[in-house]
């Protein structure tokens, strides 16, 4: 530490080539330390007693200075300085510095500054040096930023400005740059603060300068006889000049906003021919493309583009750089150019991907179309080779082809291939030879027509035939089976009337009747899925419905799988047959259960569905209206894609052998679309399955309508059918009656049992074998004949050309057709108001004789 005088901080900067003036000096030092030393060798050669004297003498010297300069320091009239402080380098480059320096305390009164800001503050010493909110009081212009720089220094923050001084002879003025921030850290130290002020007055001139010429070169560019844009990576227009979006009819400061896209400006898929340039890590590539471009208004327009991408080390590309040359001139004024253009249009435009290849497949010119398939596939935008496109297993088919076109054959075969990507899709490839002395780098033009969609029409075409060919079997196996059944359980109806509980062989009857009943389970299954049943619909609340199911749920599905309803609010009215909608939730119940062996959660939820709402589900042959939905999920195994398509054909099944006919879903699926609804399923292996079931909302008619043909004993063709055993378990009623029945059945057997059991009942029956006997009889009874109980397919004359007939000669005569078929498959055919009932067939003895009984009971 050295001690100097304290002056005023403000001192006079130092020029940079004088010495640092110190306060002390070694040599001063030493020469000091050498007379003490040379005064303590005296006074020992003195001896005790003589030196005392002096001795006290120099230390009262040494106390009295010593005191001194401990009442100098108190005052402040000299200081320890840190030698730091002094260094020459670091005082001067503050001192010296080109910008202006200067330091406030606390008040705001300037300790330090340095010569360059006495220059900018215009002071002329130390003594009239000024903080800088007084230099530039009462001036407009700098009062604000001033106002700001202030506030950061009472705050401890920075804070820069930059401001225009004007000048005050008319001169052009200086621009300043004014910084403001904390000496330092320390709590002291950031009450402190460095204003700093910069002269930019000539970097602002550079600027405008370059300002300048850059709005010139903007506007040459702008009014060039060419259009020019640029692209940058994510498909955006980054720049388009005046002259192209004039040609294109677009408000520039439209297009600079970032609002159009190049797919906006670039017709058909010409788009795909910039974006697909192989990328070369490190390279600048140069392209022309002749392709059109679409005006705001939908028009196009012909040009040739000049268009340059630079790629990154990486290889990714950066902002283009697109010249555009337009050829509706050329077209107009020169036949060649004209036909050259017509030409590009008809290549690039067509729907059909052309490439030319070499013989090693390898892509030498391509349109816009074929781009776009590569950019569709996923393929590598380095690949070049068209086989990169085909799926490697039908590889080999087009290689064949284009070896065949390389060698000069003319009439290649087409051939049909799986396209390479995730999704399955298929094209159709022509190829055709090119002439090796016309062109040797290509050997074959290759012409690829996607065909996905025909193949998946084909496919639902080939589905559904299959389907309705199925469905047409199924209903003509059930009508003939239906009419064996009848036989089976009326005779079985026989004898368990001849025999009481307690016979060795009513067990075994009891036995034929179950397995009988089973059939006719099975039949109606077929039906079902044929959409050949007949269906009873009603109005129908779906929350009310499964309500009443959930009991019935919870017995099928176990303890081991948890069910659980949530119910839509307000769901719309539904018209369908109660007995047939709880068989396709019971079935769907049943396969959830067994796809979750171990357990898991059953939910079936309920909405409405509006038409805007259908619209956006985008399911296919689902038309837009008003649907309630009907969802049946699991948390199960969930269904693999590559049987999710079979799910609803009849007999395909994933159950072991002897746990499913099969007929499941398939039922299901023509209960739901006979009823005028929709089944669609949405499954991943292992996440489970949902079935999504879409019924037509049902709307109130202003005028009741009158009742559709009842079915007599049709009550037993829905809820008897599915529980005969329970039906006869009810209390026993009087089916006994009196009256002449007609009975028309082709079917010996059946004809003669039906008769057989109505005779045991009290009536009397007359049998015919078809509808022309049946009308002899009628003419033989003269109108005796009570009722007619006629099948309804007859050789000669069917049931309800029998109808007719009969109806001429007796209009009130009571009429039941009996049929395997479904009764929507002949009431077209009759006259509008005829009246008859309907009892399907597999029926019991009970059954006949319950309809025979409640029709006869009716009001002529």
């Amino acid at each position: 530490m050295t001690a100097e005088t304290d002056h005023d901080l403000t001192r006079e900067p130092v020029a940079a080539h004088e010495p640092s003036p110190r306060s002390g000096s070694i040599a001063l030092v030493l020469l000091v330390a050498a007379g003490l030393v040379a005064v303590a060798v005296g006074l020992m050669t003195l001896g005790r007693a003589q030196a005392q004297p002096y001795i006290l003498g120099i230390l009262a010297v040494l106390a009295m200075v010593g005191l001194f300069n401990l009442f100098a320091f108190a005052a402040g009239i000299i200081r320890f300085v840190d030698r730091s402080l002094d260094d020459p380098v670091m005082g001067r480059i503050a001192d010296h510095a080109f910008d202006g320096l200067a330091v406030t305390d606390p008040r705001g009164h300037v300790v330090y500054s340095n010569a360059a800001y006495l220059t900018l503050t215009g002071a002329s010493g130390p003594q009239e040096v000024r903080p800088v909110e007084r230099v530039f009081i009462g001036n407009p212009d700098v009062s604000e930023a001033v106002f700001r720089l202030l506030k950061a220094a009472r705050e401890g923050k920075r804070q820069q400005e930059e401001v225009r001084i004007s000048g005050h002879d008319g001169s052009q003025g200086r621009w300043l740059r004014m910084r403001v921030r904390p000496l330092g850290t320390g709590k002291r130290e950031a009450k402190y603060a460095v204003w700093s002020i910069s002269d930019i007055t000539r970097d602002r001139e550079r600027q405008e300068d370059v300002f300048q010429e850059l709005q010139h070169a903007i506007e040459y560019l702008d009014h060039a006889p060419c259009g020019f844009f640029s692209v940058n990576p994510a498909g955006e227009l980054a720049y388009v000049n005046a002259t192209l979006a004039n040609w294109l009819d677009y408000d520039l400061a439209e297009i600079g906003s970032g609002g159009l896209k190049l797919t906006d400006i670039v017709s058909g898929d010409g788009a795909s021919l910039l974006t697909a340039i192989v990328a070369v890590p490190g390279e600048v590539k140069t392209e022309v493309f002749d392709i059109d471009l679409r005006m705001r208004t939908g028009k196009t327009m012909p040009v040739r583009l000049y268009h340059k991408l630079a790629f990154g080390a990486d290889g990714a590309p950066g902002p283009s750089r697109t010249l555009v040359i337009s050829r509706a001139r050329d077209e107009r004024s020169d036949p060649d150019r004209a036909a050259e253009v017509r030409f590009m249009r008809f290549f690039d435009h067509t729907p059909m991907a052309i490439a030319t290849v070499d013989r090693g497949g390898n892509v030498v010119r391509a349109n816009a179309r074929y781009a776009k398939l590569g950019q569709a596939l996923g393929l590598d935008s380095a690949s070049k080779s068209i086989f990169r496109a085909v799926n490697s297993r039908d590889r080999q088919l087009l290689i064949t082809a284009i070896n065949q076109a390389a060698e000069g054959q003319a009439d290649v075969a087409p051939v049909e291939v799986a396209l390479e990507g995730a999704k399955e899709r298929w094209g159709q490839f022509f190829v055709t030879p090119v002439d090796a002395a016309e062109n040797e780098a290509e050997a074959a033009i290759v012409h690829m027509l996607e065909t996905t969609e025909r193949r998946a029409l084909e496919n639902q075409i080939n589905q559904s035939q299959k389907m309705e060919t199925v469905g047409q079997l199924a209903g003509g196996i059930a009508h003939d089976f239906n009419n064996v059944l009848s036989a089976i359980m009326m005779a079985n109806d026989f004898l368990l009337n001849a025999h009481k509980p307690t016979d060795p062989s009513f067990q075994d009857i009891m036995q034929i009747k179950q397995n009988a009943t089973r059939a006719a389970t099975l039949v109606r299954q077929l039906l079902a899925f044929s959409r050949r049943q007949t269906l009873r619909p009603q109005v129908l609340d779906l929350g009310d419905a499964l309500s009443d199911l959930a009991m019935l749920l919870r017995r099928l599905i176990g303890e081991k799988v948890k069910h659980e309803t949530i119910h839509g609010r307000d769901l719309w009215p539904v018209k369908v047959d109660v007995s047939q909608f709880e068989q396709v939730i019971v079935n769907l119940a049943v396969n959830a259960r067994d796809a979750m062996p171990d357990g898991g959660k059953l939910i079936i939820r309920t909405a409405n569905v509006t038409a805007e709402g259908a619209a956006k589900l985008a399911y296919k042959g689902m038309p837009a209206a008003d649907y309630v939905r009907i969802e049946v999920a699991d948390t199960g195994t969930g269904i693999p894609a590559d049987i999710r398509d079979k799910i609803f054909e009849p007999f395909f099944s994933t159950k072991e052998v002897g746990k499913g006919t099969g007929l499941g879903l398939s039922t299901v699926y023509g209960i739901v679309k006979q009823t005028g609804g929709f089944i669609y399923v949405d499954s991943e292996p292992g996440q489970g399955t949902s079935f999504h079931i879409f019924l037509p909302r049902h709307h109130a008619e202003p005028e009741v309508q009158e009742q559709p043909a009842a079915v007599v004993g049709a009550a037993n063709g829905a809820a008897k059918e599915t529980a005969p055993a329970a039906a006869e378990a009810k209390p026993r009623t009087d089916l006994t009656g009196q009256g002449t029945i007609l009975l028309v059945e082709d079917e010996e057997g059946l004809r003669a049992l039906n008769a057989r059991g109505l005779r045991s009942r009290g009536y009397t029956v007359v049998e015919a074998e078809n509808g022309v006997e049946a009308m002899e009889v009628l003419e033989e009874q003269s109108g005796a004949i009570d009722l007619v109980v006629s099948d309804v397919v007859m050789p000669e004359m069917d049931g309800p050309t029998l109808l007719k007939a009969m109806r001429e000669k007796n209009p009130d005569i009571k009429f039941i057709f009996v049929s395997g078929y479904a009764e929507d498959a002949f009431e077209k055919s009759l006259p509008e108001g005829q009246q008859f009932d309907f009892l399907p067939k597999p029926f019991t003895l009970s059954q006949l004789v319950a309809a025979v009984k409640e029709t006869m009971a009716k009001a002529g």
